[in-house]
């Protein structure tokens, strides 16, 4: 596209102003600015004037809020197993999802698109170390469960990760640097997210970061689905067998991989796409929740919901709306293909920010207050979108202490607790008499659960902590 009918498109849409230092840019500075600007899906604009006109009126009935007034509990779902025909469905379940990964038709997703800057850690945040013991970082002790699997199953499993143009390249590094983590590099495949463009609060302008760059950001956890297929990915998923995408996110070292009990579940109930959630803590946990509106299985944001609807009881004192998210999902493959195939666009969350940006003058600007929305696309929204779908509850401390901050419940410190608090638990479950008395940590390479451990240790043995057990 020629410099004039770039800048025609962009009058036509009311952004002209992101040529006004082309004079600026060297020749092969205003090509790559030039595919940059063409590369804009100009559609995203009708969805945040749609977004805006769904905020505008709290009242309407498509509005986050009125939506969320309609929630119930989910109802495709299975609860924690109480009784022994709970524990007779979970044992042939565990032998289907068992099958289905010797058979080689289980991938995993995972998504790591994110940094540590809230850890205030300047690396990609999968390589944060976050092993109570030994100092593993996230990539490794979720690598090494996904590992574990396949040498339990005696077949290969497709491992594909999700990086940012922020991460991607360190990622990858750190991939190799670590030999895989022993995995085979030929079942190991990275593919970038995509990014939306940042809006300025006050005006509806795109931001620059830079005289020939926008200002921009990862596209969400959402932007999966067009990532896969830009990438290839799915077709590899295709010509490997893959049939089940094990999806879930780098910052909880405690999601269980390729989870056979999950995988079985979600066989036996003939779901497209199944969730794992965890029973809330309080009405005012921040965690989204897992409900049905108007018959249809969704997420909705904490942020979303009324506090009186959050504090709601049901006739037994519990929380009426209590199904946390714990973004740990199983997706159909034939889904996601059908996602691609019908061109269907998830809709934009947006947040106000404070974006670095170019003043008037041209030169950087480093907002004191927030001055743009940065949009994002959330996987969960794909969720309304299939025909079927399950919700099964898993156990909190067994399954979700996610890394979010430096300080608090979900800092480092706090995930270590929860984790060596969680390798305790193993050890009790399998009847050790005296369980170690300090830190404890468990290589997914010795054992994956408590049944594992209990074929490979004394039950009459001492163990004194700290302690880890590797190979």
């Amino acid at each position: 596209m020629t410099a004039t009918a770039l800048s025609e498109r962009l009058r036509e849409r009311g952004q002209l102003h992101l040529l006004q230092w082309w004079d600026h840019l060297s020749p092969p500075e205003q090509q790559a600015f030039a595919a940059e600007l063409e590369a804009i899906d100009w559609r995203l604009f009708d969805q945040i004037a749609a977004l805006d006109a769904g905020r505008a009126t709290a009242g309407h009935d498509d509005s986050p809020v009125a939506r969320a007034r309609r929630a119930r509990p989910p109802g495709q779902l299975v609860r924690l197993p109480r009784s022994d025909d709970d524990r007779l469905r979970y044992a042939g379940a565990r032998q289907l999802g068992l099958q289905a990964l010797a058979d080689g038709r289980v991938g995993v997703i995972l998504v790591a698109g994110g940094q540590g800057t809230r850890l205030n850690f300047p690396y990609p945040k999968g390589m944060y170390p976050i092993g109570p013991i030994s100092g593993k970082s996230l990539f490794q002790i979720l690598v090494e469960q996904a590992l574990a699997r396949s040498r339990q199953a005696g077949a290969a499993i497709a491992y594909y990760v999700m990086t940012s143009d922020a991460t991607h390249a360190e990622t990858v590094a750190f991939f190799h640097e670590n030999d895989h983590f022993g995995f085979n590099p030929d079942d190991v495949r990275f593919f970038v997210q995509g990014n939306l463009p940042a809006v300025d609060q006050k005006t509806g302008l795109l931001l620059l970061s830079d005289k020939g760059r926008l200002s921009s950001s990862p596209d969400g956890h959402g932007g999966v689905v067009a990532a896969l297929a830009r990438s290839g990915c799915l077709d590899d998923m295709c010509r490997r067998g893959v049939e089940y995408l094990y999806y879930h996110q780098v910052d909880n070292p405690l999601a269980r991989v390729c989870d056979p009990v999950f995988l079985g579940l979600h066989l036996q109930a003939g779901a497209e796409v199944s969730t794992k959630v965890v029973a809330k803590t309080a009405a005012e946990e921040k965690v989204g929740l897992v409900v049905e509106i108007d018959g249809r299985p969704q997420i909705i944001e904490y942020s979303d919901l009324p506090a009186d609807i959050a504090r709601q009881r049901d006739d037994h004192g519990e929380l009426r709306l209590w199904a946390g998210n714990t973004a740990i999902h199983l997706f159909n493959r034939s889904f996601i293909d059908r996602v691609v195939q019908s061109q269907v666009e998830l809709p934009l969350h947006r947040a106000l920010k404070k974006v670095p940006c170019l003043d008037d003058s041209g030169r950087p600007a480093d907002p004191a207050v927030e001055n743009a929305f940065k949009f994002e696309r959330f996987v969960f929204d794909l969720l309304p979108l299939a025909r079927s779908t399950l919700v099964v509850e898993t156990d909190r401390q067994g399954e979700f202490h996610p890394l979010k901050n430096q300080d608090g419940e979900f800092s480092p410190e706090g995930v270590r607790q929860a984790m060596s608090r969680a390798y305790y638990a193993w050890f009790c479950d399998a009847g050790v008499a005296r369980p170690p008395d300090g830190p404890v940590e468990i290589s997914p390479l010795v054992a994956l659960d408590a049944a594992e451990l209990a074929a490979k240790i004394d039950p009459l043995c001492v163990y004194d902590g700290p302690l880890y057990l590797s190979p």
